[in-house]
């Protein structure tokens, strides 16, 4: 009997082992871009909770949306734990990136690359209704320990043009299903992305994805709401900002909404969101 007992014991932690090793823990977060006199949110008074939050949550791989370049040297400045990839909407200097922060330990990048939401996705263009310029940023990882490899894609929609939303959603899926033809493995999308599930345009992305609070198999943590307006008054009732996943090979976990705070105040006019997605 002891010896059953140990042989079960001994199973037990090569499951937990294996599925620890393929599951990743992802964070989308629109950090407040920081060129705007924000008053008291102005980034050089919040940005050292923006840095203490993503270094905290230990994210393999983090979203960002609205950083610009001092922003990104900033956070990740120190021995980071993290790197970065992405190159930003514009040439202007405080263009914004919508870039990918990943383990730097823990995974290497195989391929990357950042399109526009446009008509000539291969150069700074905007086209419809936009109001800016908007990218992707993408990725192919690899786990340095496991080889397991996942595609990550993280995009900010536009907030003014509907049809460049509707657009873009058609977009991000018609090149994430070119890429997994090639190279099938699991993907995942993070980005704020302007918008509500409710939204029509939203409507593509629901239907060939998982979004990632609807489909967790625990029950979410914290309201969905993500949009504070640094208003920390009022309840966040919008969900604007999400994490997609494939449905064929990913499976989450847990979500939560992170309603950290300090003095009263929010690190940013977003909740940063994370999902716990186990890759099959």
């Amino acid at each position: 009997m002891k010896i059953k007992n140990l042989l079960s014991a001994v199973l037990l932690l090569i499951f937990a082992s294996y599925f620890a090793q393929n599951t990743i823990d992802v964070m989308s977060f629109n950090i407040r871009l920081g060129s705007v006199d924000d008053g008291e949110n102005h980034w050089n008074i919040r940005k050292d909770k923006v840095k203490e939050l993503i270094n905290y949550y230990e994210a393999d791989f983090v979203g960002l949306q609205e950083a610009q370049k001092f922003q990104i040297n900033y956070l990740l400045q120190e021995n980071s734990l993290y790197d970065f990839v992405g190159k930003p909407r514009d040439d202007g200097e405080n263009a914004e990136y919508s870039c990918i922060f990943y383990l730097k330990n823990k995974y290497k990048v195989l391929e990357q690359n950042t399109f526009w939401l446009s008509e000539t996705p291969g150069k700074s263009t905007k086209s419809w209704d936009a109001a800016y310029p908007r990218i992707v940023t993408y990725a192919l990882f690899e786990n340095l320990k496991t080889k397991k490899k996942v595609w990550v894609f993280n995009t900010h929609f536009d907030h003014v043009g509907v049809v460049a939303r509707q657009k873009s959603a058609e977009i991000i899926l018609n090149k994430m299903k070119e890429l997994q033809s090639k190279k099938n493995y699991p993907a995942i999308l993070t980005g704020d992305f302007n918008s509500q599930e409710k939204d029509a345009w939203m409507k593509p992305l629901f239907e060939n994805l998982q979004e990632a609070r609807n489909s967790s198999v625990t029950k979410p943590y914290a309201d969905k709401g993500t949009w504070n307006g640094f208003n920390f008054k009022e309840k966040p009732t919008e969900q604007i900002d999400f994490i997609f996943s494939s449905k064929k090979n990913t499976i989450v976990k847990k979500y939560r909404t992170i309603t950290d705070f300090y003095d009263f105040k929010y690190p940013s006019d977003h909740l940063p969101i994370v999902a716990k997605i186990e890759l099959k």
